[in-house]
């Protein structure tokens, strides 16, 4: 399964590309990976179910898959009909269609994920699968990017999906802590919270648009059609569905699970159908039916037993084959008439009678006509609900609704209807005419024949023209509509060996229920004349097609989308005046609201948490130095109470970094001194360009002094607390007995590096991109006027003099300190030899990535200062959001190598080597991890010079209306030192400030 899927996030990655170079045809490249699903679904079914694979991942999660008969059905509809949907498309887009490639890319995206949902044998990596499935969705509902409707409607599914997923995620995460399991064939039937089971179905109806959550799917019909006919009628609306009849036998004696989703069903079936008589739009009437048909599928998992689950399933085939055809059929309308508008097509079914007759087809399968199979898991489902007399008055009713509906949509698209504009004409003239018999007595029967010639002719010229208008159908559009179409007849007499391969999922559940069965034909029974009465009602509901309309539009009451987006605009009303309520752009009120928040947890745990227990043993040193840095710490923090210049706290500040670098390096943990020190030296750095833009002296704080002291020592009384409490309040053996041991394992003599390489190396992957989205966010809103890929070098300016030009680009005469380049030029390589020293150390010994990128950094900052951003330019020539990019994905690459090779992500992989002349050397992927993390830091340290030094210079120079000593120098490739005074003064300008 792992493969499949890696398939399909392949194809998704290449469809760009495949699309530029061969245009529609690349279709029939991305049917590949749904078509080696369809594959092994078919090997699965051929095997004894159940089979199970699963590999650990990480976290504790495992990347486990289950194929039962319910998934192996569902993996066939997915990619079966997936694989048809991506054929219709080669011929469904124009040529030259700028969206193909991102079209088939989140379609094939969209395909992989659903695949690993109905796969997928835990809780959480079936979560993950939803969301994914959400956010695909999203990107093909939203294809048209300028259209405002596609913009809404996107919107509107990802709104109303997410919703319900994070509810869902909420119940997964009780029910797993309640079962003690995620692994869903683990799970058994037990008390469960109501909240569980509430939060669980929320997140179902809303993915099947099941009332109140249906406003989102008629609104997605603004995707086009092969969307449509894959995500809303075989796909993402199934989704829903395919987890109540997975939990059905853990869930279904439940009285709450029965008494929320099967009322619920039966509402949404009959809102759904009733809407759908009333709709112009073939799309939106199909739209609307597929509400009413997932509240009927509803129902049948809903009712949680056997034979009602026995009809679902039969259901769930038929109407995907059923509609997943229908929508087919209307892009074949669409495509070849130019609308799908029912009040404008008119007698297609001479134009197109091949068409016609798949559309037929499918319509009396989703009818409920025999011998369809549509038929069958009706007459199945009447039968299970026998002994529930109002919910089967609701389903009857909804079957009526669904016949009617299916002869307005086959009339609607084929059926030939009244000729509105010159019959109309005609006979308006021709009551015109019996008026001015009555007053005048006469007839002028010449001018009547001349006016009925005139009719004729004009009805001929309306047929030729509807004849030219509409286009020949392709065959690659019309197969994949006609083959679900048959499919749906060839399953009809096959439904009682449908039964037989069904019967080991329908058997999970515990109450039989009413027993019913799956067949084409089973005689005169009551479910057979219910069958009856639901046709007579839909043909009496078709006939009576216009009063029935101009009822529905006057039971109309509400608009659900007018509702919905009234809603949204008050929560974005109420976030806009919360946000201006608590966000003043004020840093003193955010950080003050922040302490009290911590003095305010700490005040909580100790009323309501009971005694504590201080059980720590506590000495007042281990080292004579510990007291002596302990004071100057003191000394520091009280120094920076009176200071009164921003420069002064700054250093201030740095000697508590520098402080605790010491008391680490005390502690004998050299790995943790030296990143602090390198830290708190770059952090030094950030702080002198930023003070550039501040006034000198701070001003005077709005809070007393004495409430500031106060609010300080509450806080430093919190967190030492808080640290003896959790010390005290350790109950198992401290791990740090064992690093030793799993620093072995990983290969590494530094524990520290094993740590954060291997043991803790998901950490470290997410820290990396906390950093990296950090950095971006803070150089971002320097950039007011734009984000320029390479930095912008100042113009003007000169050449330094003499044979001085130790640097690619020199500061301007005034500003240049020329010890300062000659120090940035002698010392620069060797620094940058030294932090990749350390970088390939830290494994064995004091070092590390992290390290030896802020070694680089504070290279790369000397250059900087000594030459300004020119010189920059020249240090690095490679843009930082590259170096960030390139170091999280091989971080994150190297991550998942383990996965490759059969083990877990993150299981770093490491081997000896013997090198002659060298001896052994270890080799690990925690070294290309560890790369990946000094290359990020690298980015990182760039794009803040880039934007906090280069852009503040240039901001300043505009400000100015000069550009203070202006000018680009760079060296040639022969070394001649030919260069331009680089003018940002930026060393300068650190001075300045200090002073």
């Amino acid at each position: 399964m792992e493969s499949l899927l890696i398939l399909h996030a392949v194809a998704a990655a290449c469809a760009p590309w495949l699309a530029a170079r061969l245009g529609r045809a690349c279709f029939a490249v991305l049917a590949v990976p749904p078509a080696a699903g369809l594959c092994h679904t078919a090997w699965l079914a051929a095997r004894p179910l159940p089979v199970r694979e699963s590999r650990p991942w990480a976290m504790g999660m495992e990347l486990s898959f289950r194929a039962d008969p319910l998934s192996v059905l569902m993996m066939a509809l997915v990619t079966g009909v997936g694989v048809l949907v991506l054929c219709y498309s080669a011929r469904y887009f124009p040529r030259g269609d700028d969206g193909l490639g991102r079209y088939g890319g989140a379609m094939v995206a969209f395909a992989g994920s659903m695949l690993g949902l109905v796969a997928a044998d835990d809780l959480l990596l079936l979560y993950v699968f939803w969301e994914l499935t959400t956010v695909f969705s999203y990107l093909l509902i939203g294809y048209d990017p300028e259209s405002r409707m596609s913009r809404q409607a996107a919107m509107k599914a990802l709104t109303v999906t997410t919703f319900g997923g994070l509810a869902m995620l909420a119940g997964f995460v009780l029910l797993g802590q309640e079962a003690g399991t995620y692994q869903i064939s683990q799970l058994r039937p037990a008390d469960l919270a109501p909240v569980t089971v509430l939060l669980v179905l929320a997140g179902a109806l809303s993915k099947s648009a099941v009332f109140p959550f249906s406003t989102w799917l008629p609104a997605a019909m603004a995707a086009p059609t092969p969307v449509s006919a894959y995500l809303h009628a075989a796909a993402m609306v199934k989704a829903g569905v395919y987890l109540l009849a997975r939990l059905g036998p853990l869930f279904g004696e439940l009285a709450l699970w029965r008494a929320v989703a099967v009322p619920l069903g039966v509402l949404t079936m009959v809102l759904g159908g009733w809407r759908a008589l009333r709709e112009t739009d073939l799309k939106r009437l199909l739209a609307y039916g597929t509400v009413g048909q997932l509240g009927f599928l509803v129902v049948l998992f809903g009712a949680g037993t056997e034979g009602a689950a026995l009809a679902g399933v039969g259901m769930l085939l038929a109407h995907a084959l059923f509609k997943a055809a229908l929508f087919l059929v209307v892009g074949i309308v669409d495509h070849a008439a130019g609308t799908r508008d029912l009040r404008e097509l008119d007698g297609l079914w001479r134009l197109m009678p091949w068409v016609c007759g798949v559309a037929v087809l499918a319509g009396a399968s989703m009818a409920g006509l025999p011998p369809l199979v549509g038929f069958a898991g009706k007459e199945a489902a009447l039968e299970a609900l026998l002994d529930a007399p109002l919910v089967l008055a609701g389903v009857v009713a909804g079957s009526a609704l669904t016949a009617a509906y299916t002869l307005r949509f086959l009339w609607g698209a084929f059926a030939p209807k009244p000729v509105a504009g010159p019959r109309d004409a005609h006979r308006q003239d021709e009551h015109r005419q019996d008026e001015h018999r009555q007053d005048e007595h006469r007839q002028d029967e010449h001018r009547q024949d001349e006016h009925r010639q005139d009719v004729h002719r004009q009805d001929v010229h309306r047929q030729d023209v509807q004849r030219q208008d509409v286009h020949r159908v392709s065959a690659v559009l019309f197969v994949p509509a006609a083959l679900l179409a048959v499919l749906g007849l060839v399953m009809g007499p096959l439904a009682p060996w449908f039964e037989g391969v069904m019967a080991p999922y329908v058997r999970t559940f515990r109450d039989p229920g009413r027993h019913a069965h799956l067949a084409a034909w089973s005689g005169p029974s009551v479910p057979l004349l219910l069958s009856a009465a639901a046709l007579a009602g839909g043909v009496a509901l078709f006939l009576a097609r216009e009063p029935v309309a101009r009822a529905g539009v006057a039971l109309h009451l509400v608009d659900s989308g007018q509702v919905f987006w009234a809603m949204i605009r008050r929560l974005d009303r109420f976030a806009i005046q919360l946000t201006g309520f608590i966000q003043r752009g004020s840093v003193p009120d955010y950080l003050m609201l922040t302490l009290l928040a911590t003095v305010g947890v700490g005040l909580f745990s100790v009323i309501y948490g009971g005694e504590p227990h201080l059980d720590v043993p506590v000495v007042a040193w281990q080292r004579p130095e510990q007291p002596v840095i302990a004071v100057l710490l003191a000394a520091a923090a009280i120094l920076m109470l009176f200071s009164r210049a921003y420069v002064l706290l700054a250093l201030v500040i740095g000697l508590t970094g520098y402080g605790t670098a010491l008391l680490f390096l005390v502690h004998g943990s050299p790995d943790l001194a030296l990143t602090q020190f390198l830290a708190e030296t770059l952090s030094l750095v950030v702080f002198a360009l930023v003070l550039r833009r501040l006034p000198v002296q701070p001003d005077k704080g709005r809070l007393a002094f004495p409430f500031r002291l106060g609010l300080g020592l509450a806080v430093g009384v919190v967190a030492t607390g808080a640290g003896m409490l959790a010390m005290a309040a350790r109950g198992t053996e401290p791990v740090g007995a064992f690093m030793d041991e799993a620093a072995r394992q990983a290969g590494a003599r530094n524990i520290v590096s094993a740590i954060i390489l291997d043991i803790r190396a998901w950490d470290t992957l997410g820290e990396s991109a906390v950093l990296i989205v950090l950095t971006l966010g803070v150089t971002s809103l320097v950039f007011l006027r734009r984000r320029s890929y390479a930095i912008e070098r100042a113009a003007g300016g000169h050449r330094p003099e003499g044979r001085t030009h130790w640097l690619a680009a020199t500061l301007p005469r005034g500003q240049r300190a020329l010890a300062f380049e000659v120090a940035a030029r002698l010392t620069f390589h060797t620094v940058l030899a030294l932090s990749v020293f350390l970088l390939f150390i830290g494994h064995s010994g004091v070092g590390g990535g992290f390290a030896g990128g802020i070694v680089a950094g504070l290279a790369i900052t000397v250059r900087f200062l000594a030459g300004g951003r020119n010189e920059l330019a020249a240090a690095v020539p490679v843009h930082a959001g590259v170096l960030m990019g390139v170091g999280l994905t091989l971080s994150a690459g190297t991550a998942l190598a383990g996965l490759l090779f059969g083990r877990a992500a993150l299981d770093m992989l490491a081997t000896e080597v013997s090198v002659p002349l060298v001896g052994h050397v270890h080799l690990s992927t925690g070294l290309l991890f560890d790369l990946g993390v000094y290359v990020s830091v690298v980015g990182m340290v760039q794009d803040v010079l880039r934007a906090l030094g280069a852009e503040l210079d240039r901001q300043i120079d505009t400000e100015d209306g000069t550009e203070d000593g202006a000018g680009d120098g760079t060296e040639d490739s022969a070394g001649d030192g030919a260069g331009d005074g680089a003018g940002d003064g930026a060393g300068n300008r650190i001075g300045e400030a200090a002073e």
